[in-house]
């Protein structure tokens, strides 16, 4: 890391990548929650919908950690979107101590307007840099998140709106 050029306390928060970083993640969390409140919706309904369709019907459990949800917080994310029939639960028949979640399809059409919705969040918050830089940029950020998680590809999260 570069020494900063200027020796005030501004100066030297500004150079440091972490500080930046920092900084750029409160107005992403800020952005995200936002834009997806205005439609009515939450990080974690995303998160959900977004691995339902990717997993196709799966246990609550399973939902859990592959979305990194805390198992309090996914039951109410589930019972959210069960309650706007976003999503179904029901025993699983091999054991009936276990939920199956399912996306429905209005879950699918909600999760593609989200979709849409946080399309419009990204283009807003990286609205300085071109298409090219944008590229970029997510690749140095998962590269450094990558080799703080065990080298292991780590899944997008979307702050805990």
């Amino acid at each position: 890391m570069r020494a900063p050029d200027d020796a005030t306390a501004a100066g030297r928060f500004a150079a440091m990548p972490s500080w930046l970083m920092t900084q750029t993640a409160q107005q992403a969390h800020r952005l995200v929650s936002d834009g997806l409140a205005a439609v009515g919706a939450r990080g974690y309904h995303y998160r959900a919908l977004a691995w339902l369709d990717e997993l196709g019907p799966t246990s609550q459990a399973d939902l859990g950690r592959r979305s990194g949800i805390h198992l309090s917080d996914l039951v109410a994310t589930i019972n959210e979107l069960a309650d706007q029939q976003l999503v179904e639960r029901t025993p699983d028949p091999a054991d009936r101590r276990r939920n199956i979640i399912t996306i429905t399809p209005a879950g699918r059409r909600q999760l593609r307007r989200l979709e849409k919705q946080l399309t419009r969040v990204q283009d807003e918050l990286l609205a300085a840099l071109t298409p090219d830089e944008r590229d970029q940029l997510t690749l140095l950020l998962r590269r450094v998140l990558d080799h703080h998680t065990d080298a292991r590809p780590s899944t997008p999260l979307l702050p805990n709106a």
